[in-house]
């Protein structure tokens, strides 16, 4: 059985247009929905994190699973650019729940990392798992809504989307795609999400400091790694945060 996931809401978009709707919108190529669920996110104009949502076929709909403190601003941000798109936005009464191993009939793999197992829709019966869902996100480098992923301020690429399938580069136009293909064909990327090891107490958000310098924050932790948000040219030398030894893992 599956752990259920209380802080998840899961919206609705129906209508004729909905493929075009949000293939116009979001990150990824919704024509991958045909082969299993679709990891996405809608950004700004300015090509900035809104939020990231996972998004699969139920019959004559898209259900779009996303973090509940965002979802009141996700269906918002739909319908100012719905216009005359023929679709509907809802949120359902389904209930998200996860788990490892053989899936429950119905269930779709995780998009992001096949090591997340699998999501399951429905009237959220499934009682709770002892998985350490956080140690496994950072063992993997998954970025989680609120913490490593912040609207208005996170870029996808930073984040690790591209290696999360969450952004197709061949799909077409969607809102912050010129920001993103510029940040793709850079060089290399300055900043960025890394697996640290941390020895010692140090809280989340804690200033990762080489020398004098901040080189990033401390971020979702478990034992003795975390995820932090680095800049790169300074985590080559000696680092801490707060009183903790902070050491990037290769």
């Amino acid at each position: 059985m599956g752990e259920a996931i209380p802080n998840r809401t899961v919206l609705r978009v129906s209508g004729p247009d909905r493929v075009a709707f949000l293939q116009g919108l979001v990150t990824n190529d919704l024509r991958k929905l045909k082969s299993g669920a679709v990891y996405a996110a809608l950004l700004s104009p300015q090509g900035k994190y809104l939020a990231d949502f996972i998004l699969l076929e139920d019959g004559d709909a898209i259900l779009l699973d996303v973090a509940t403190c965002l979802a009141d601003g996700l269906a918002q941000r739909l319908l100012m650019y719905k216009l005359r798109a023929n679709v509907v936005i809802e949120k359902s009464d389904l209930k998200v729940s996860r788990g490892l191993g053989a899936p429950p009939f119905g269930a779709v793999v995780d998009p992001r990392h096949p090591a997340l197992g699998w999501r399951h829709y429905g009237a959220g019966d499934r009682i709770a798992e002892t998985t350490d869902w956080t140690a496994l996100r950072i063992a993997h480098l998954v970025p989680e809504t609120g913490i490593e992923l912040v609207p208005d301020e996170s870029y996808i690429l930073e984040a690790g989307f591209e290696r999360l399938n969450g952004v197709d580069f061949r799909k077409g136009c969607y809102v912050g795609q010129e920001v993103t293909a510029r940040m793709k064909h850079k060089t290399e990327l300055r900043k960025g999400l890394a697996i640290v090891s941390v020895e010692g107490e140090a809280a989340t958000g804690a200033a990762i400091m080489a020398g004098d310098k901040e080189a990033g924050r401390l971020l979702s932790r478990s034992g003795d790694r975390a995820i932090a948000y680095l800049r790169f040219d300074r985590a080559t030398r000696p680092m801490r945060a707060d009183g903790a030894v902070v050491t990037l893992v290769e």
